[in-house]
């Protein structure tokens, strides 16, 4: 219900474009640049999973430079596709972040939890990192209220290996996905209530989308052991060809809302094209902060066309697929 309503208040895109795996994903989100295009730790372009180079521009630097308190909550994945043996000099907080709550990668097998760049615990139970990751979220944005913040949530779920709460657990009708998305729904909505308790809803934005499309259950038997239960562990991307690391629509092509009460329409459903390689340019705008311009930067300001302005509409944009490498 709470990520419906922030489709019903807010602009819902059709065809909003992230990359085909995650790490590549938080790449292009991060920079606003195709993961391809991003310098690599040693030039290595056979990696799949990206680090950021220290000398990228990230998000959260940018916003910085016009005063922003940055924190990023959640699974990062780009200082190394591993829980142990990452780039610490690669980590949120020297990437702009002042503040880190979260794991250096997926939750293939194991969770390490960090607090900045101390390990504070191991293999955490994975049913709570999605209350958890909200919490310090929500403790952030408490003690930021009255000055600009960004806020970056990348929940670990919903991806394999998946753990709900027990409060969420066995409690949908979709089986474990369903479970967990409707755990998220349910702290996407603790979110969205903090902003109004602040009274700050209306000079906040909201961006959530996914960074792939879902599971191909049929390459990961370790980790789909429900499938005979209707696929349970996965998504479904129909009426869209494909999933998660294939360059058909279903792997790349992705839900995205953007919210912000009293500026941008509500119930708006745009089909440009659009992408997380946006969400760069669109914020440096929004702040009065400025893009890097001594690099190619492949997102575009979407800033007008989502405040309703028709006149910003490019036919001609072009989104180019690959896959991994």
């Amino acid at each position: 219900p709470n990520i419906d309503r922030l489709a019903e208040e807010g602009m819902r895109f059709t065809d909003f474009y992230a990359q085909t795996v995650c790490g590549p994903s938080r790449a292009a989100l991060m920079t606003g640049c195709y993961p391809l295009r991003v310098a690599k730790k040693a030039n290595n372009q056979n990696e799949v999973h990206p680090f950021l180079h220290s000398k990228e521009v990230t998000i959260a630097e940018v916003l910085k430079g016009v005063g922003y308190h940055t924190a990023c909550f959640g699974k990062w994945d780009l200082a190394g596709h591993r829980q142990k043996g990452y780039d610490t000099k690669l980590l949120p907080t020297r990437q702009g972040f002042d503040r880190f709550f979260g794991t250096p990668t997926s939750n293939d097998s194991v969770v390490n939890l960090l607090r900045n760049e101390a390990v504070i615990e191991t293999k955490a139970d994975m049913a709570t990192l999605t209350e958890r990751y909200t919490d310090e979220a929500l403790a952030f944005i408490d003690e930021k209220k009255d000055h600009p913040f960004f806020v970056y949530v990348a929940h670990t779920m919903p991806h394999l290996r998946l753990a709900a709460s027990e409060q969420f657990r066995g409690n949908s009708t979709r089986g474990l996905y369903g479970d967990v998305v409707e755990e998220i729904d349910f702290h996407v909505g603790r979110i969205l209530q903090t902003l109004k308790t602040h009274e700050i809803e209306q000079r906040t934005y909201v961006v959530l989308a996914s960074d792939n499309g879902p599971w191909f259950l049929d390459r990961h038997p370790r980790l789909s052991k429900q499938k005979d239960q209707g696929g349970s562990h996965g998504g479904d991307a129909t009426p869209l060809r494909g999933h998660k690391t294939s360059a058909w629509e279903g792997g790349v092509r992705v839900p995205c809302i953007i919210w912000a009460p009293g500026r941008i329409p509500s119930g708006e459903v745009c089909s440009e094209i659009a992408s997380t390689m946006d969400v760069l340019p669109t914020l440096a705008k929004l702040s009065g902060a400025k893009a890097p311009s001594d690099r190619v930067i492949d997102g575009q300001d979407l800033s007008s066309l989502i405040h309703g302005n028709e006149s910003t509409r490019s036919p001609d944009k072009p989104f180019f697929y690959y896959t991994h490498t």
